[in-house]
């Protein structure tokens, strides 16, 4: 029986703890310098799309916004075959150092009135450079992180690093917020608007010097060392995985229209629907995403315990069940009906999210995990989430009813929900294949443990 000394258990789980913190501080960046252009949306239309009308020019902003989502199925295909061919490590330290560069170049870009049509051509450019960018970060850090964890706090550890990704909108807002308290009108009209973008470059040095410490994660080594590494990933996962993609498209579906709803669409149907004033908006969308916040971590060490299928299914039955009354809570208009609304949807996205951000790279044998869950989980963002707060507005000015994107939300969770139904459980399966079997599932924990010692020049004990 293999025995593991002390010494050697504690240089493992602090390596993991690296990682982890690695992937999260990542994370946070990126999406950081992906959320500061929706709060920016307002000064960008004046200073970018001058020659039209404030609404025009509006929209041709959030048009420029939607760009970075039409991206991201295409950075899925082109940086989930690269991670899967040379490296997780190398694609995460890329993609920081991509997102930083476009968000720092946004900050520094001139605008309409010194050089003309070029200011919104390149804006467009930086935006398509963010998305691509955008395309390679969840699945890669949910990947690295989960390749690394042992399968018993799997979960929990991927958890922690996805629920990251629920601070940048509340830190952007409240940076965005305390600007343009402090400043004029006119300070942040000139310049104050351009210091979110250019934080980009400092957040993103940081995280690429914390990235590049790790070590790659041990299941890419033991297939470089055995020569599995798979040359043509993409065909490959649609020939062999397309199920799995079809599971993963259907768990991101509902994670990013309940996520995009939240933070991209009820700020504004608060506001312009219910009638709040934007002060109440914004502190119960901070309350309702730091409630995902917390929950996320907290659901996916669940899912370590009674699986990810059971888990996830419950939370997509719960995020049905308190759509409609949520919305219906918040259209009474009071500031306690808003936190207590958002508090709910805040939960039952979390409560999805918990599960999802292991299943989705549970799903896939190793060689093509990274393409694999790229492709199917930015594809339904793209899809889901970058038309949320459209077709939410859309939906509210067909129907009359201020509670049609709750029956857009139900109506998508339940077809999700029939499709995970013949999901398989994933929480016990070994990060180098996608096949249920508890005994290859110790022996691949075990030789995963032993690269990861190589790699570190940590002896194993036996």
């Amino acid at each position: 029986m293999s025995a593991i000394s002390p010494p050697a258990e504690r240089e493992k789980s602090r390596r993991v703890r690296k990682v982890m913190s690695a992937s999260a501080i990542g994370h946070f960046v990126e999406w950081f310098d992906f959320a500061v252009y929706a709060y920016a949306a307002p000064v960008i239309a004046r200073q970018f799309f001058p020659e039209f009308d404030t609404t025009a020019a509006l929209l041709s902003t959030f048009a420029v916004y939607s760009v970075g989502f039409i991206a991201r199925p295409v950075g899925a295909f082109l940086l989930g075959g690269l991670g899967d061919r040379y490296g997780r490590k190398k694609i995460l330290a890329a993609v920081i150092l991509l997102m930083g560069v476009a968000t720092t170049l946004i900050g520094l870009l001139p605008t309409y009135a010194a050089i003309g049509v070029a200011a919104p051509i390149l804006l467009v450019v930086l935006r398509m450079i963010q998305g691509l960018s955008a395309a390679g970060e969840t699945i890669g850090s949910n990947s690295f992180v989960a390749e690394h964890s042992p399968i018993a706090t799997r979960g929990r550890n991927v958890g922690i690093v996805y629920t990251a990704s629920n601070l940048p909108p509340v830190i952007a807002a409240l940076l965005v917020l305390g600007l343009t308290t402090v400043l004029s009108g006119e300070d942040y009209e000139s310049w104050g608007w351009r210091i979110p973008f250019l934080l980009g470059a400092p957040l993103a040095i940081v995280g690429l010097y914390i990235r590049t410490r790790v070590e790659e994660s041990p299941a890419f080594l033991e297939m470089r060392e055995t020569r599995q590494v798979e040359s043509a990933p993409i065909r490959t996962v649609f020939s062999e995985q397309w199920r799995a993609m079809l599971f993963v498209f259907a768990m991101a579906a509902v994670a990013s229209l309940g996520y995009y709803s939240l933070t991209g669409y009820f700020y504004s149907y608060m506001t312009v629907t219910i009638g709040l004033s934007s002060q109440d908006a914004l502190l119960s969308n901070s309350i309702a995403l730091l409630v995902t916040f917390v929950t996320v971590p907290l659901v996916a060490a669940i899912s370590d315990r009674v699986g990810r299928r059971r888990t996830l299914l419950t939370a997509m039955a719960f995020s049905a069940l308190v759509a409609i009354p949520a919305y219906l809570l918040v259209s009474t208009g009071t500031l306690g009906a808003a936190i207590g609304a958002q508090a709910l949807l805040g939960l039952a996205l979390g409560a999805v999210f918990g599960p999802a951000g292991p299943a989705y790279v549970e799903m896939f044998p190793a060689r093509v995990r990274y393409t694999g869950a790229s492709i199917s989980y930015n594809m339904a963002f793209t899809i889901f989430g970058g038309t949320a707060p459209l077709l939410a507005t859309s939906l509210i000015a067909w129907s009359g009813s201020s509670i049609a994107p709750a029956w857009y939300i139900v109506t998508v969770t339940v077809l999700a929900f029939a499709v995970l139904w013949t999901m398989p459980e994933t929480s016990h399966r070994s990060m180098q294949d996608a096949a249920p079997a508890p005994d290859k599932d110790r022996d691949d924990q075990r030789r995963q443990d032993e690269l990861r010692d190589i790699a570190a020049g940590t002896p194993t004990g036996h």
